[in-house]
């Protein structure tokens, strides 16, 4: 197992890889960042926490439209899709809106 060094939205993490995986995991860490420090940016999401599950279903649901051929996903064009996409940060966004003024 190999250690890396690595940053994410600004903080330092070091993360295990095996032998030969170190540019994967540096290229899933950069996108990574990249999602969270757009999350971040626009001002919608506050706290790392909150940003880092947002991340997440973002990166969950870019993957599981790109994976499955079969499924509910499978008769949607890509602009269908991203519709979707769109709509579910919506929701999201909504949701999260009214959970801060709770706050």
């Amino acid at each position: 197992m190999i250690q890396l060094d690595v940053t994410i939205m600004g903080l330092p993490y070091r993360l295990a890889c095996r032998d030969g995986e170190e540019k994967t995991l540096r290229e899933a860490v950069a996108y990574l960042d990249g999602k969270m420090c757009a999350l971040r940016d626009s001002g919608k999401v506050k706290g790392t926490d909150r940003i880092a599950v947002m991340a997440a279903l973002s990166v969950a649901a870019e993957f599981l439209s790109v994976k499955a051929p079969q499924g509910p996903l499978a008769d949607l064009t890509i602009l269908e899709v991203k519709q979707k996409l769109e709509a579910m940060h919506t929701v999201l966004d909504a949701a999260l809106s009214a959970d801060q003024n709770l706050a």
